[in-house]
């Protein structure tokens, strides 16, 4: 993970298997507001630590309780991510957390250009890929993922350029159309990962 983090080496299946336990036990009460307002409280308790593990309760926990809260809790959930600052966190979060909690409300356009404008690439990160279980079901607005991904082709971030590869190359499974009209029109801009990603899956074009 190159991270500076503590690592205490706990499996996926056994960190799910706690989160599980902990919100059966710690989030039944009957007032939405007060059991969200815990949850917020345990994952800023958890992400003020230096454990990875425990930072992945965090947003397990999330994962877990997303519809506790509401689409005006998703500039918080990228501050959790900007403190993330790591893919493996940052993934997770945006797209089993941000993603289905944005989908279709009208806030999402604002957020999204907002994020892709950050200082942060990982807040920029999330934003490429806030769209992407919509995108890859044959859903989401595709043209608000042009807008924000075209003027980042050029960054040197590589977590920039898979995240656009990525989103592309999913979305060449059901809609290789959308995926060539992009790189026809941005393709000498793209980094090699991004093309590479993008054109993955991208069936070749039928010739005489």
């Amino acid at each position: 993970m190159k991270s500076e983090l503590r690592f205490h080496g706990v499996d996926a299946k056994t960190l799910r298997a706690e989160a599980l336990a902990f919100c059966k036990a710690h989030y039944r009460n009957d007032r939405r507001d007060r059991a969200a307002a815990a949850l917020v409280g345990d994952v800023n308790a958890l992400f003020a630590t230096d454990g990875f593990d425990l930072r992945s309760a965090g947003v397990a926990l999330l994962e877990r309780k997303w519809k506790l809260l509401a689409p005006n809790d998703a500039p918080w959930l990228a501050e959790i991510a900007r403190r993330a600052a790591c893919w493996a966190h940052v993934d997770w979060l945006v797209t089993k957390v941000i993603a289905p909690l944005l989908e279709d409300h009208r806030s999402l356009p604002r957020l999204v250009r907002a994020w892709a404008r950050d200082d942060s690439f990982w807040v920029r990160r999330v934003a490429l890929l806030a769209q992407l279980p919509a995108l890859r079901r044959g859903g989401g607005d595709f043209a608000l993922f042009t807008e924000i991904a075209a003027p980042m082709l050029e960054e040197r971030e590589f977590f920039i350029r898979k995240a656009i590869g990525w989103v592309l190359r999913e979305v060449s499974k059901k809609r290789p159309t959308l995926v060539r009209a992009f790189l026809t029109n941005h393709g000498e801009r793209c980094s090699g990962v991004t093309l590479r990603e993008a054109r993955k899956y991208l069936p070749a074009l039928k010739t005489r």
